[in-house]
């Protein structure tokens, strides 16, 4: 490094620590805003990074499988032997037996206080197993497998956080020979079905227990079968293999590694994205606003410039001056921001710490949010370069003469522009309209360049606070059920892990039909079909029943009828079928050809699920009832009446289910809702405050004007307020429709990629909230903002105006 260089250091930091003191109001707005990107950029990035981690530690303690077939029924042991041999990918299989229960044959006590209840209200299927014995461990809290004694059991951490049930508290299960009670012992964390979008989960319990609750009966005996292969990515290669041998078992989904970790971290990861997001908007908003400051220093300061730049200074040394300045503030905030980020991360990952396992701190605890900060601290110190490269264009008798930053040719192109607006800007034809009022609108129009940065902003703003509100309020809404393979119902009624499945179809039947409560019963059968896929038959779960009434919605064609089949959006894909193709299934050794009419969306089972028109009586897996309610009955109070008649079904209102079934993805979008819009809210307030603070600074000659010929302080202020308010609504207007055309096809393409199941997206919102609060609340931002810059204009000295 040269002496000159060395010199250059001291005077550039002390040019900024001048600088910033000088100017505190607007330095503060700015370094804020900084602050909050790399904030939310180090705190995304954190997040994501613990999540991997946390779910990457459960995988290394668990070890779950490459592939899982999960069946229920019969099944035949040598088929599977035979095939294990014929494959030499498989590095170790094995096949988990498990006891499943309804929630309403489950109940706890907690005998030191008389607490308890049951779990009728759960949706989950508690299937009870063993410890595994090679992988696919259950792991306590601390990561170790616990092995329970005669007479315990470990609880899933659903349990615990849905119905507070922990070590002390007793589990008692109904059976076919009477209640059977084991005293909890812990939580296991079950790498396979952590994620709420789950519906099935385990309980660990002993050998000898498993063996006593077999024997006493009332459990449909299910079973997973499991590989880990050599090499793990050839998971969609083995499950076509495994799927084209008719012999094996496959009434039930079947499952890759891959597919397992997209569902775990679906739910967490979208907190982490939406941060992201959100850094990333603040981010351009701050670009935005250095870009202005920065344009407005250089125009105040112009004949600074001109006059370092007359004595010999050379232009990099004078951008030097000024990029140190905004290089120590964003190296500030970047700093501030990845000290919160510490704190807001071990907060926003409790749950998933609590789910999953403890993340380990390695490396890429610290490089990643490292490496986020630096992307924030070079694409800033980037952009102020690029703008600070007019100061190589600032001609040196223009700067000192006429203070401006222009050169001949665009000073000339200005000149004429303003001769222009000058003459179509006559105040005679404002008809009916204030003079203030015509003068402000007129101001915009000439100063649009120079405004354009507070309905960019706000545009940004409602864009941010639209879409997490528009995504929960979608998931909310009761019509979602729509994608997730049902129609829109009032109550949901599942019969299922029973060994007389069949007769309590029946059974359920007849008390509903005979409950004048209940309108428009429909009755629907989980089949198992067999159809040609890529690498052979695949197994295909259909469910079969009468929809020529009010059915799920279609992106594609429409419900099926006699000899059709409607497929979810990704079976369509897996099979490479449209509406109208033709393709054969085949169930107990008999094929037929069915025509495809509809496609749907899915979000269960995995989102590979059919639909056919018809009626099944026996021989399905399972059934589940639909119906409405009447308008005098509630569906709350219906399901817990019925729920009591038959207990050997599980009955809720279709909303609990919902609930149930996405409450971590809810749960998400809430938590980015919120958000949003408070930093979206905070935001708007600092940026229309940081700009008019700095444009009231550079228009006060002309206020000083305004003020000389009349016009009263109260109209002066009326003016900048109506244009501060007009540029608001503009820029929030455009953002909301934005949000509700392209950002509607922006997330239901993320969606897409997801690999849910969801294809076409489109939102409910809640209308009230997002096109009425939403936009009266950022209007109320702006106008907070030019309230507390415009407070002291009545009280100012009018006479310094004029001077500048």
């Amino acid at each position: 490094m040269t002496n000159r260089a060395r010199n250059r250091e001291p005077l550039y930091l002390r040019y900024a620590s001048n600088d910033l003191i000088r100017n505190k109001g607007v330095n503060a707005a700015l370094i804020v805003i900084l602050i909050l990107s790399a904030f939310l950029m180090a705190t995304g990035s954190m997040v994501i990074e613990r999540l991997a981690g946390s779910v990457g530690g459960l995988f290394e303690q668990a070890k779950p499988p490459h592939f899982l077939q999960m069946h229920k029924g019969e099944y035949d042991q040598a088929a599977l032997d035979a095939f294990a041999a014929e494959h030499d990918e498989i590095d170790s299989w094995l096949v988990t037996e498990m006891l499943g229960y309804d929630s309403n044959a489950l109940a706890w006590e907690r005998p030191g206080t008389g607490e308890g209840g049951d779990l009728s209200s759960s949706r989950f299927d508690n299937l009870f197993v063993t410890q595994n014995d090679g992988f696919d461990y259950l792991v306590d809290e601390n990561g170790d497998i616990p092995e329970p004694a005669p007479g315990e059991v470990y609880v899933p951490v659903k349990y615990q956080q849905a119905f507070g049930i922990g070590t002390g508290d007793v589990l008692t299960v109904q059976t076919g020979d009477g209640p059977y009670s084991l005293d909890v012992q812990g939580v296991v964390k079950d790498a396979q079905m952590a994620a709420s979008l789950n519906s099935a989960t385990r309980v660990l319990v002993s050998d000898e227990d498993f063996q006593r609750l077999e024997q006493a009966g009332g459990a449909a005996p299910e079973i997973i079968v499991e590989y880990l292969l050599t090499d793990a990515g050839g998971a969609n290669d083995f499950q076509a293999a495994y799927e084209s041998d008719s012999a094996l078992p496959k009434n039930g989904p079947a499952i890759t590694d891959q597919q397992i970790q997209i569902i775990n971290t679906f739910s967490d990861g979208l907190v982490a994205v939406a941060l992201i997001l959100v850094s990333l908007i603040l981010v351009v908003i701050a670009l935005l606003n250095l870009r202005f400051v920065i344009s407005g220093t250089l125009e105040d300061e112009v004949r600074e410039i001109g006059a370092m730049k007359a004595v010999g200074i050379p232009d990099r040394a004078i951008s030097g001056l000024y990029l140190s300045k905004y290089s120590v503030m964003t190296l500030i905030a970047c700093v501030v921001g990845g000290v919160l980020a510490i704190f807001a991360t071990n907060f926003l990952t409790q749950s998933v710490q609590a789910n999953y396992a403890a993340a380990p701190v390695g490396l890429a605890t610290f490089l990643v949010p490292l490496l986020a900060l630096a992307a924030v601290f070079v694409i800033v110190v980037s952009i102020c370069r690029n703008v600070l490269r007019r100061v190589k264009k600032i001609e040196v008798v223009n700067a000192l003469v006429h203070g401006s930053t222009l050169d001949e040719k665009q000073t000339a192109r200005r000149a004429r522009r303003q001769a222009r607006w000058v003459r179509r800007s006559g105040l005679a034809s404002s008809s009916g309209t204030s003079i203030g009022t015509r003068l402000a609108f007129l101001d915009l129009r000439a100063e649009g360049r120079q405004w354009i940065l507070v309905p960019v902003v706000f545009f940004l703003t409602a864009v941010l606070i639209t879409l997490p509100t528009n995504l929960l309020s979608t998931f909310e809404n009761p019509q979602f059920v729509t994608y997730m393979g049902a129609p829109e119902r009032d109550l949901r009624v599942d019969v299922q892990f029973q060994d007389d499945v069949d007769d309590v179809r029946q059974e359920v039947l007849t008390t509903l039909e005979g409950d004048d409560r209940l309108t428009d019963l429909q009755v629907y059968a989980n089949v198992l079909y067999r159809t040609e896929g890529a690498e052979g038959m695949e197994s295909l779960p259909v469910e079969v029943g009468d929809y020529s009434g009010a059915t799920v919605q279609f992106t594609e064609g429409g419900a099926p009828a006699a000899g059709q089949i409607a497929l979810s959006a990704l079976n369509a894909d897996r099979f490479q079928l449209g509406v109208g193709d033709q393709m054969t299934v085949e169930r107990a050794g008999e094929s037929t050809s069915v025509e495809v009419s509809g496609i749907y969306q899915d979000v269960t089972a995995g989102g590979q699920t059919a639909k056919m028109q018809g009626e099944v009586t026996e021989g399905a897996s399972a059934y589940v009832f639909s119906a409405d309610v009447t308008d005098e009955a509630s569906p709350e109070t219906v399901a817990a009446e019925l729920g009591e008649q038959l207990p050997t079904a599980v009955v809720y209102p279709m909303r609990d289910y919902m609930e149930q079934t996405l409450a971590g993805i809810t749960d998400a979008f809430r938590s980015a809702a919120w958000l949003s819009l408070i930093f979206g809210v905070g935001v708007a307030i600092l940026i229309t405050s940081l700009f008019l603070k700095l444009r009231l600074t550079r228009d006060r000659p002309k206020m000083g004007v305004l003020s000389a010929i009349g016009f009263s302080a109260s109209e002066i202020v009326a003016q900048i307020r109506l244009k501060t308010l007009l540029a608001v609504a503009v820029g929030t207007v455009l953002g909301l429709v934005f949000a509700a055309t392209a950002g509607e096809s922006m997330v239901g393409g993320i969606l897409a990629t997801a690999g849910l199941g969801i294809s076409d997206l489109s939102f409910i919102p809640n209308v009230w909230l997002v096109y009425l609060l939403y936009p009266l609340i950022l209007l109320g931002a702006g106008y907070l903002g030019v309230v507390l810059l415009t407070a002291g204009i009545r009280g100012a000295d009018k006479s310094q105006w004029l001077r500048g």
